[in-house]
């Protein structure tokens, strides 16, 4: 009895050893630059003004659970343990075209995908740039989630002189600290929710450069040139704490074109007010991909995509967050083939360009390739 006691003794000891030092391993490793910054000081008492913050955290505008009715979190995390899903990412590289955004004409008017959901937008002369990731993963852990072969071919110093950066949220698949780091020099301003300016101050970018909005804001660009930041339904989160920044979709208008991007979020009535609120929107950018009915609150299925669309009532749709990163279980062709099929007699024009391809804004008869179907 003592022996078994004593070797339960140092057991515990070792155990608890090995607690203390993953804690301590775990401490430093959350201060590495890529996990940003939390809200505080001025930034923070701004945030806790916002009506849509309560309790310590942002609050979508209707709360209901991640994980659907007649789903759980441990099941969904054991599917995921113990299950086989086929052809959740391609085994040859992606197709792309390399187009030099620096010699783009100044009054073209073009949308350029860069794969997930990043994209770059010239309108009416302005340059925008959407939640860039040009890195080749999609975590903060040197073994997380891998970008797509082929899918990668862009990178920060392809992108010329930027006068706004869009970021819809936080999630390490929209925001990338080397990206970001990389831009700085040519970003003129960035306009994200409120709270995630720290992440950027901590990055290197300046007060003048940061441009924090919540639901309802404008920013105005020029003369009859105004960038909406308005709702979706999702979260925020890039450490053990979440939701302490807000997530965005945006309303781009101008005199040449009216662009919504719905950033990432579930299916909700919010995109018939949008259209009440901003009727004529020329062009819709949906999110489309890393789905699952377990947790379609927060990701959109490709019918709920087609059902949205048509309550904006976009004239043209380019379905994105696909195409990059594995981030759920489905076929990672599943997204364009559905909303290819889903898209069939719309009222809306579906356009589906390959990665690095130029969207003639101006085109709405431009036809595409269905180019995954010859990639496996």
């Amino acid at each position: 009895m003592k022996r078994f006691l004593k070797i339960l003794k140092r057991t515990i000891i070792v155990l608890c050893s090995l607690v203390v030092v993953l804690a301590i391993v775990t401490y430093f490793y959350m201060k590495r630059p890529q996990f940003g910054a939390l809200p505080e000081g001025e930034r923070l008492a701004l945030v806790k003004r916002s009506p849509h913050y309560k309790d310590g955290k942002f609050r979508n505008l209707v709360e209901k659970p991640t994980i659907a009715a007649g789903f759980s979190f441990w099941g969904e995390i054991w599917n995921s343990l113990t299950k086989i899903y086929p052809h959740t990412e391609p085994v040859d590289s992606l197709p792309s075209v390399k187009t030099n955004l620096k010699t783009l004409a100044a009054d073209s008017n073009v949308l350029v995908w860069f794969g997930h959901s990043s994209f770059f937008l010239q309108v009416d002369g302005i340059k925008i740039l959407v939640d860039p990731v040009f890195c080749r993963t999609a975590s903060p852990l040197p073994w997380g989630v891998k970008a797509y072969k082929g899918s990668d071919r862009y990178t920060a110093g392809d992108m010329p002189p930027i006068d706004y950066m869009l970021l819809s949220h936080d999630h390490y698949d929209h925001l990338d600290y080397e990206t970001v780091k990389a831009l700085r020099p040519k970003v003129k301003y960035v306009i994200c929710g409120l709270g995630a300016g720290a992440h950027y101050e901590r990055w290197g970018y300046t007060a003048q450069q940061i441009l924090e909005k919540d639901w309802g804001d404008t920013v105005a660009v020029k003369p009859g040139f105004n960038i909406f930041t308005e709702s979706t339904h999702h979260g925020s989160g890039r450490g053990f704490t979440s939701d302490k920044s807000l997530w965005l979709s945006f309303f781009i208008q101008s005199p040449a074109l009216n662009i919504y991007y719905s950033g990432d979020g579930g299916y909700s009535d919010r995109f018939k007010d949008i259209a009440a609120k901003y009727p004529a929107i020329d062009w819709a950018v949906m999110e489309c991909g890393q789905y699952n009915k377990a947790w379609h609150s927060v990701h959109e299925l490709p019918e709920e995509v087609a059902q949205a669309t048509l309550e904006l009532k976009a004239k043209n749709l380019v379905p994105v967050h696909h195409s990059k990163f594995t981030l759920a279980r489905h076929p990672w062709k599943e997204p364009l083939e559905q909303m290819t099929v889903l898209s069939q007699a719309k009222a809306y024009h579906l356009a589906t360009p390959m990665i690095g391809e130029v969207v003639r804004l101006n085109d709405s008869l431009q036809q595409f390739t269905q180019w995954w179907k010859k990639t496996n």
